[in-house]
C-alpha cells in the first residue's frame, strides 16, 4: 500500500488546538494525531511541513529566472532539483531532501541535460550511485 502525506491540520476543541497529519493511505483519507500545536515537537512537524509546500524565500536567488510563486513543487521537481543540485548550498540540499526522495534526485540527475558534468560526478558519488 501506497502512503501520501497530504498535510496537517490545525482543530480547534474549546480553548485548544490540535494538529494531524493527513495521509493518503490507498483510497482512504487518514487522520493521524499529532498532538496539541503547544508542544514543540508539533510546532516544529508544522514548521517543516510548509516549509516543504513551497520554495522557501531563502532559495531565491538560485531561481532568479522565474517568481517563486510560479513554482509548484510537484510539477516542477525535475527544475528545482536541477537548480539546487547546480548552484545550492547545503541548506539548500537539506531543503531538497526534506521534499523529495533521494531516488527522485538521483533519477534528475541521470535525466539532466543542464547540470554540469562536473556537479553531475560530484552529485552522484555524494549519493552513492555505483559506476559514478
Amino acid at each position: 500500500m501506497v502512503i501520501y502525506i497530504m498535510s496537517v491540520v490545525k482543530k480547534k476543541i474549546g480553548r485548544n488546538e490540535y494538529a494531524y497529519l493527513v495521509v493518503r493511505e490507498g483510497k482512504k483519507v487518514v487522520y493521524k494525531y499529532l498532538g496539541s500545536t503547544k508542544k514543540p515537537h508539533v510546532v516544529k512537524m508544522i514548521s517543516d511541513k510548509k516549509d516543504s509546500t513551497s520554495v522557501p524565500d531563502s532559495l531565491r536567488p538560485l531561481f532568479w529566472d522565474t517568481n517563486l510563486s510560479n513554482i509548484h513543487i510537484k510539477r516542477n521537481a525535475r527544475y528545482i532539483i536541477e537548480k539546487v543540485l547546480e548552484f545550492g548550498d547545503m541548506y539548500a540540499l537539506k531543503w531538497l531532501q526534506k521534499v523529495y526522495p533521494v531516488q527522485t534526485i538521483v533519477d534528475v540527475l541521470n535525466l539532466s541535460k543542464v547540470i554540469s558534468e562536473k556537479s553531475w560526478e560530484f552529485w552522484m558519488i555524494w549519493f552513492g550511485v555505483k559506476n559514478a
